[in-house]
């Protein structure tokens, strides 16, 4: 964009005859719209705009989530702080630390399950 703008300032400068661009040829003075149209396919070429444009997309689901939670009345800190802690109790419990639960207490084990209600029944 700012080649353009100075490709836009250097042109009508060249044409008005302003100054010393009025001896500049015509190549320098078309050359920022050159680069423009070199860095505009190079940045889509590469992905670059795509990568940008996805990432903005993404930051503006996610103000529009914390939005919507905040008109429901619901607390986006607390949301947060809570899948920490839920986070933390399992990073501590797969290293086979301390428990979620009071002192003393321990987790089931994996393979223990509850009996299972009789469907028939």
């Amino acid at each position: 964009m700012y080649l353009v703008i100075l490709g836009i300032a250097l042109l009508a400068a060249k044409v008005l005859e302003y100054g010393p661009i009025a001896q500049w040829s015509y190549a320098w003075v078309l050359a920022p719209f050159a680069g423009a149209v070199l860095w505009w396919h190079f940045a889509d070429s590469s992905g670059w705009t795509k990568r940008r444009e996805m990432n903005r997309m993404e930051d503006r689901k996610k103000k529009r989530r914390e939005r919507a939670l905040q008109a429901l009345g619901m607390d986006v800190a607390r949301n947060k702080r809570a899948s920490a802690t839920r986070d933390d109790v399992a990073r501590r419990t797969a290293a086979g630390s301390a428990s979620p639960g009071r002192k003393g207490e321990s987790l089931p084990d994996a393979d223990h399950k509850r009996p299972s209600r009789d469907p028939t029944l």
